[in-house]
């Protein structure tokens, strides 16, 4: 495991991350800093007609300065260094907004199942702009679930479902594995490619916005066609991507 700077408490729970798949919470952003990075996300949605998809606000750090920023946080890279090494791309970023009494859900479903990555050295921040809460829709994960096989998932193309193509895990999860993943403004969690996790609607008065980056070693490749990445960190001496300058 590499050592990271100082600017990441001692007490993250790495130990904990590699037993359960979810390391939480992880203080990052400053209050002035998390008000920035807000205000960019909310002008972006007001560009966007207000309520933006998250397919519609994809890949933000290629096009602009502040999410730029943002994925190379010198916290945030610190924290996924210890987790995956040295040498750090950003595959993607998402923005996933949740506003108030929305019925918009996220099912459970396994990352690893659909993103065409042949490597588990894979670590997705999710990086809260607002207080993420069991009110308002925080994540939620089945700890210890990345140790399964990747199991079937089917598309269910649900209307209100964040993903893509609805797409949910074809095997029951009982409710009460399930750990809600509570984050203040400023935090983020860490989690597994592999671990089994989603969503519940907004159901309060309150917008929830999460910054979410995925964070691949050089070593990784795609299978099928290779979308460019972002070096944040180190070097990328494989050669298997692309790199966005």
């Amino acid at each position: 495991m590499a050592r990271a700077s100082n600017s990441v408490s001692k007490s993250y729970p790495v130990e904990h991350y590699e037993k359960s798949g979810i390391g939480f919470p992880v203080s990052v952003l400053t209050a002035d800093e998390v008000d920035y990075f807000r205000s960019a996300v909310e002008a972006l949605q007001e560009e966007l007609g207000g309520k933006p998809s998250a397919a519609d606000m994809a890949q933000t750090h290629i096009a602009f300065e502040w999410a730029h920023r943002l994925v190379t946080h010198t916290k945030i890279l610190d924290a996924v260094e210890m987790l995956i090494g040295p040498n750090l791309l950003v595959w993607s970023t998402s923005i996933f907004a949740k506003y108030p009494r929305d019925p918009g859900f996220i099912s459970w479903h396994q990352d690893g199942t659909y993103w065409g990555l042949d490597s588990s050295e894979v670590a997705t921040a999710w990086v809260a702009l607002t207080n993420s809460t069991v009110e308002n829709g925080c994540m939620r994960v089945v700890p210890g679930s990345h140790c399964q096989p990747i199991h079937k998932h089917v598309d269910t193309y649900d209307k209100n479902n964040q993903l893509s193509r609805g797409q949910e895990i074809a095997v029951e999860v009982d409710e009460k594995d399930a750990l809600e993943v509570v984050l203040n403004a400023g935090e983020m969690s860490l989690h597994h490619v592999n671990i089994i996790h989603g969503s519940n609607a907004n159901s309060s008065d309150d917008k929830r916005i999460g910054f979410v980056v995925r964070y691949i070693t050089p070593s990784t490749r795609q299978s099928g066609h290779s979308q460019p990445v972002t070096l944040v960190r180190g070097i990328a001496e494989y050669g298997h991507f692309d790199l966005i300058p």
